[in-house]
């Protein structure tokens, strides 16, 4: 018997709503990928490498904090290590996402899971936040048109970034789209106390720590503001539950 969560709705519809409400991201994208190219090919990668790890890991912040290890002679497994730190939130992503999209065939799920970057998160779980009655097909639909514009014009320009950076002006400051690309996907996000107060906790513990060896800080902060979270979380429950 067919589920009917699969069989209502409009999936081909629902991909190119997606494909278009991610496309104002393009407009960091951009900028961001051709950085990681130049920055890449500046810390001695060639372009096959700079396109094999842009497209194995496709997250640019664990992209540039390991070359930034790399380049300070870090240890390998330093730079692992915090390059994995970085890209723990995407687990978080994904427990977010599993009530929407858990129920897709594996091979779907694997896809997605390679292909999930912060922007068609964003956009997509405020979307299924503030559309529940979107039926699964719509909701896998979706999902794939966020994913599907941003990932290619990463790969691509990358490319650009690593054949071409060295004509790139220096006064053309790239590095501006990746602070503006995480306000931009964080600041739509912070709807709790509890949210609230992990971000405000980890730009405060990322400029107390911010002067530990090979980026340590990162851990640390990730780690304080994690807690921080976490504790004004279980403060609110045990406050309303008391109320």
């Amino acid at each position: 018997m067919t589920d009917p969560g699969l069989s209502r709705g409009q999936p081909g519809r629902a991909f190119w709503r997606g494909y278009r409400d991610c496309a104002p991201f393009t407009l960091i994208v951009v900028p961001f990928s051709m950085l990681f190219g130049v920055v890449a090919r500046d810390a001695g990668l060639d372009v096959l490498q700079t396109m094999s790890m842009a497209v194995l890991v496709i997250a640019g912040a664990s992209q540039f904090t390991a070359l930034a290890l790399l380049q300070d002679q870090a240890p390998v497994l330093v730079a692992l290590a915090a390059a994995l730190v970085v890209n723990l939130r995407m687990a978080m992503y994904s427990a977010a996402l599993v009530p929407h999209l858990g129920h897709a065939p594996l091979g779907m799920r694997a896809l997605m899971a390679y292909l999930m970057v912060d922007q068609a998160f964003a956009v997509a779980v405020r979307t299924y936040e503030d559309e529940p009655q979107m039926s699964r097909a719509e909701k896998v639909g979706y999902y794939m048109g966020c994913m599907m514009l941003i990932c290619p014009f990463w790969y691509a320009f990358t490319l650009v970034g690593a054949l071409v950076g060295n004509l790139i002006p220096a006064s053309l400051e790239l590095d501006f789209a990746a602070p503006v690309c995480f306000i931009a996907l964080s600041a739509p996000l912070l709807r709790s106390a509890a949210h609230m107060v992990a971000a405000c906790v980890s730009v405060a513990a990322a400029i107390l720590f911010h002067a530990l060896p090979w980026n340590l800080g990162l851990f640390a902060a990730a780690l304080t503001a994690m807690v921080a979270g976490a504790q004004t979380e279980l403060w609110l429950r045990r406050r309303r539950a008391a109320a």
